[in-house]
């Protein structure tokens, strides 16, 4: 009987002692586990610290900009949160700050767009817009609580919004050939600087996600605003995946010579210019950036205060200049069939809605690109 004891006390203990070491293994192995996640998050926390370009690559894939648009929709992006009126200062500044929207409402009462089918592009994030640009920077335009809190919904919201439609215009621009982003093109911002009534680095934002999300290795920036686009060519010049041809006025704003080094194809157009030999030598340009470069994006800042009395771009171009000038770049872009954005930059006078308008619907009676829904 005492035999029978000791055995049975000799089995549990046992039995106790092989479920304790059993524990004791499996919690260790469970700490070793933990122990290696915590580990590689730290270190993956760490390795995307120390690599922007890790972070910028996750930013770009994470973000919402990119969304897919039903046929029902043409490749025209515009909100009604891009215009900006607040405190009169709309009638103080020379841009006119309504032509978005404006622009909109011409076509739409022309007969050559519906209101239901423009495609309303995203709000930019402070994670999109870190893709670019550093914390201090964007922190930077909320310097004052009560300016930052006026500025925040009344400036940097509808630019936050433009921003979002010429990233937005990139992956629609791939899918049907051509987007236009009515607004946009604030070419005079880089990564750490704003300027000229830019904000934020729209194109240079386009370029990144672009060659990420859209897999596209060679895009041609060409810039026909009046002014110089010291902004992309600052962020994307030593970036041999980029081509940038600026016809520019250059005895006007911003007069930056450092990012004039990073110009690819500079074609200076002085004070005065006229329509015929301004788009003489558009004409001689594009030929040269056809033999130097082979894009597979287009990003077009066509900017109107080139037009003929604009108090800051100084040159002489007609209203029907600009259609001409706008048809020869959607020409030179449709023949190599390279897909195209059109952003609508600088215009600084009443008049400009009404002349983006009329080169927009020129561009569709020319069958360049279509303002119906299939």
């Amino acid at each position: 009987m005492t035999d029978t004891r000791v055995i049975s006390t000799w089995t549990e203990f046992t039995r106790n002692s092989a479920v304790y070491l059993l524990f004791t293994f499996v919690a260790i192995k469970v700490y070793k586990f933990l122990f290696c996640c915590n580990r590689t998050s730290e270190m993956s926390s760490f390795s995307m610290a120390t690599h922007p370009e890790a972070l910028r690559r996750e930013r770009i894939l994470n973000s919402k900009l990119y969304f897919d648009v039903p046929l029902s929709k043409v490749s025209i992006i515009y909100s009604s949160a891009y215009n900006i009126s607040f405190l009169g200062i709309e009638k103080l500044h020379p841009f006119d700050s309504t032509k978005w929207g404006r622009v909109c409402k011409f076509l739409v009462s022309d007969g050559f767009l519906e209101e239901k089918s423009i495609v309303e592009p995203l709000e930019a994030s402070m994670t999109d817009l870190l893709v670019v640009h550093s914390e201090n920077y964007l922190n930077s335009l909320k310097s004052s609580a009560t300016v930052a809190r006026i500025a925040e919904q009344k400036v940097l919201y509808p630019f936050r919004k433009q921003v979002g439609g010429t990233i937005l215009a990139a992956k629609l621009a791939t899918e049907r050939g051509w987007a236009i982003n009515i607004g946009g093109g604030f070419h005079h911002c880089t990564a750490e600087r704003g300027g000229g009534f830019c904000a934020f680095a729209d194109i240079s934002l386009c370029a990144h996600f672009a060659f990420l999300r859209l897999r596209i290795s060679r895009v041609m920036i060409i810039d026909l605003d009046a002014h110089q686009g010291n902004g992309h060519e600052t962020d994307l010049g030593d970036d041999n995946r980029v081509y940038i041809l600026d016809m520019y006025n250059p005895e006007i704003y911003p007069f930056d010579y450092r990012a004039r080094r990073f110009i690819d194809q500079k074609v200076e157009v002085v004070s005065g210019t006229t329509t015929e030999e301004y788009l003489r030598k558009l004409d001689d340009a594009l030929e040269v950036a056809s033999r130097n470069f082979q894009p597979e994006l287009v990003i077009y800042n066509a900017g109107t205060d080139i037009l003929d009395g604009d108090p800051l771009g100084r040159l002489k171009i007609s209203p029907d200049g600009i259609t001409s000038r706008d048809e020869k770049v959607f020409r030179f872009a449709r023949e190599k069939n390279i897909p195209l954005v059109m952003l609508t930059s600088g215009g600084y006078m009443q008049s400009s809605a009404r002349v983006i308008a009329d080169s927009i619907e020129n561009l569709s009676r020319q069958g360049l690109i279509q303002t119906r829904p299939e």
